[in-house]
């Protein structure tokens, strides 16, 4: 079986995104729900930007990925048309679970503060299981 690629060569991934008309409700703004999209396309561009291919780990490996725990403060709305970056950094690695520290600015201004919980799962029972040793073996070693 080949050896995945370490997520610790990045402990940290940013990508910018546009805000457009399907992300806002009547007033413009985006709606709550929609920045919880906005995060979890970072997280899965962030995997992806390293080479993993969460496919791939379901189907060779029997694994998966699911958030388990969202805590969100809306500092400031985004609106149409606005430019906001989204973050995602790795906070806490345990056992079964992962978890991050995401934010989304629109310049300097911090819009959203949040902290995403994930849980690898087994794919056929969709049961918590360890998380591979060799998927985060850099950040483990460097006391994260």
């Amino acid at each position: 079986m080949p050896r995945l690629p370490s997520v610790a060569a990045a402990a940290s991934f940013a990508v910018p995104c546009r805000v457009y008309w399907e992300d806002t409700d009547a007033g413009g703004v985006v709606y709550y729900a929609n920045y919880l999209k906005f995060m979890e396309r970072c997280r899965s561009d962030w995997l992806r930007a390293l080479g993993i291919d969460q496919l791939a780990l379901r189907a060779e490996r029997q694994l998966q990925f699911a958030v388990v725990n969202v805590t969100v403060d809306f500092l400031r709305p985004a609106v149409l048309n606005d430019e906001i970056l989204v973050t995602a950094e790795l906070a806490r690695l345990s056992g079964a679970t992962i978890t991050f520290k995401q934010t989304i600015t629109r310049g300097h201004a911090q819009l959203i503060d949040a902290s995403v919980r994930v849980a690898c799962l087994d794919s056929g029972t969709l049961k918590p299981r360890p998380i591979p040793k060799d998927l985060f073996l850099e950040w483990r070693n460097n006391g994260q």
